[in-house]
């Protein structure tokens, strides 16, 4: 949780009735603090001022506005849901929430195979993405401006593990589409987004602290950090988080495996090869012992010796099975002392993850089979980043709800002092204004798959191999010419379609 320092902010007035004051019965002493008030002429318009903030944010969380087409997403249907995913994007492109939209449509019309489209969505994801980040000063006012509604409020600038997957699905696509001199770029861009990554993560929790030291609510917030009742509240946002192993410094494993096993086989010279070379020692370092990872390093470290190095063709089936953690809301009553207001509900986002996978592949080729071995975890990915993210949420979501408890006593109050029933009307408003706009942030990428998984093996003379997934019939798949191919396959659920598909890396 963060903390807060420094001296408390001078009082500002921010509602003042041209009448003569009477006294407050809310009860007064060291356990409540009285709101800033409002500036205004009159309980109207703080009501109107109110409902019109309400009627300007949005009211519902991503995950009911993603219902249908995750639906479809999770059933199985690729195609349907890419043209979903694709006609939101498109309609939303200038909105704020276009990055999440863009990078949902990519990943789908990537699973339906249509790889241009893909990377049309992405480079749209990845423009909108390099505007924020260019625009640093503006988020500023676009987080003022949230307090008041909800961070759902706030554009969708992308996270982490969001930017380094968009250029390692770009860098797929090129290969998919035959042109691997498109897919370097996108791999080096990547690397450097896992870099980026940490100062990101320091960044926004960073901004949280300042925001919580600055804002008018800041003794109601330490206060409300300190309480037992509300560390108890907010302890089940983390609960799920602990089974994962996490990886070190951002990295996502599959990512750097990608960019070893591109520079190892379709690299050209010493600078290369030591590419290839320090990525496949790093995932080797967070994926363990998975063998297509411990034969390539090998691989990799007799080619830099110099030592002779005898390999027929190779085949790599790549498996993407699943569907990655995705955030839901829960609804926690916290205590925000402000006046007469003791426990306020606030919303706040909280991981669930998707069971429904098929566990594994069986691959076999020329008498042999083997089955495809974990190499990343996106739930593992997610999760970190989450676990990261989640003292900046806490902290800004006590900023807004303060914010706001504090506006709504202050209106109820003020209309109080004109007339009783008129006060009871004004409580209902704001309680039914603050419960409008208190929605979470469930923001994130759903599309992306559970876990990467891959196996190697010796190309068969007969340029065949034949997947198995648990309980389903046998998929045998001629394999394209190439000395080194990779079979890419695809599976949201368990039972369901396999997506196949190929592409050569020499």
């Amino acid at each position: 949780m963060l903390g807060l320092n420094g001296p408390p902010a001078a009082r500002v007035t921010f509602f003042r009735m041209d009448m003569p004051a009477k006294p407050s019965r809310a009860p007064a002493g060291p356990e409540r603090s009285h709101p800033r008030a409002f500036t205004c002429t009159g309980v109207g318009l703080g009501l109107l001022l109110i409902a019109l903030i309400a009627l300007t944010t949005g009211c519902q969380t991503y995950t009911t506005q993603s219902r249908n087409m995750t639906g479809a997403w999770a059933a199985g249907d690729a195609a349907g849901a890419a043209r979903t995913f694709g006609r939101r994007a498109d309609q939303k492109a200038n909105s704020k929430d276009a990055v999440i939209w863009h990078l949902e449509a990519g990943a789908a019309a990537r699973a339906a195979g249509d790889f241009s489209e893909s990377n049309r969505h992405f480079d749209a994801a990845a423009a909108r993405i390099r505007e924020y980040e260019s625009r640093p000063k503006l988020r500023l006012g676009n987080e003022a401006g949230a307090i008041f509604s909800n961070q759902q409020n706030l554009p969708y600038e992308g996270r982490a593990y969001d930017k380094i997957m968009l250029h390692t699905y770009k860098a797929l696509n090129y290969l998919a589409l035959g042109q691997p001199d498109r897919a370097r770029p996108e791999l080096i861009r990547a690397y450097q987004r896992q870099q980026d990554a940490v100062a990101e993560n320091r960044r926004r929790i960073e901004e949280a602290f300042e925001a919580a030291r600055n804002s008018e609510q800041r003794e109601v917030i330490a206060r409300t950090q300190a309480d037992p009742q509300f560390t108890r509240a907010v302890a089940g946002l983390s609960r799920g988080l602990e089974g994962f192993r996490a990886y070190a410094d951002f990295v996502n494993p599959f990512t750097v495996y990608l960019d070893g096993l591109y520079f190892l086989h379709a690299g050209e010279g010493a600078a290369d090869l030591e590419r290839a070379l320090k990525s496949l020692r790093r995932v080797r370092e967070v994926a363990g012992d998975n063998p297509a990872v411990v034969a390539d390093l090998a691989l990799a470290e007799a080619r830099a010796a110099g030592r002779p190095v005898e390999t027929g063709p190779l085949t790599y089936v790549i498996f993407e099975t699943g569907r990655a953690a995705s955030r839901e809301q829960v609804r926690l009553d916290i205590p925000i002392l402000v006046a007469d207001v003791a426990y306020v509900g606030a919303a706040f986002p909280q991981l669930v993850f998707h069971d429904d996978h098929e566990r594994t592949l069986h691959v076999e080729a020329g008498g042999a089979r083997q089955s495809t071995a974990l190499v990343a975890s996106m739930d593992a990915v997610v999760a970190e980043d989450f676990r990261n993210e989640l003292p900046a949420i806490i902290t800004k979501t006590l900023i807004s709800t303060a914010a706001k408890a504090a506006a709504g006593w202050a209106v109820s109050d003020a209309a109080r002092r004109q007339d009783e029933g008129l006060g009871l009307l004004a409580r209902l408003v704001t309680a039914a204004v603050q419960a409008a706009v208190n929605i979470a942030d469930t923001r994130t990428w759903t599309t992306l798959p559970k876990e990467f998984q891959v196996a190697r093996l010796n190309t068969p003379p007969e340029r065949a191999v034949t997947l198995t997934a648990p309980g389903q019939v046998p998929r045998r798949v001629a394999l394209i010419d190439g000395t080194v191919n990779v079979v890419y396959v695809k599976s949201m659920r368990a039972g369901g379609p396999l997506w196949i598909n190929q592409f050569r890396l020499r």
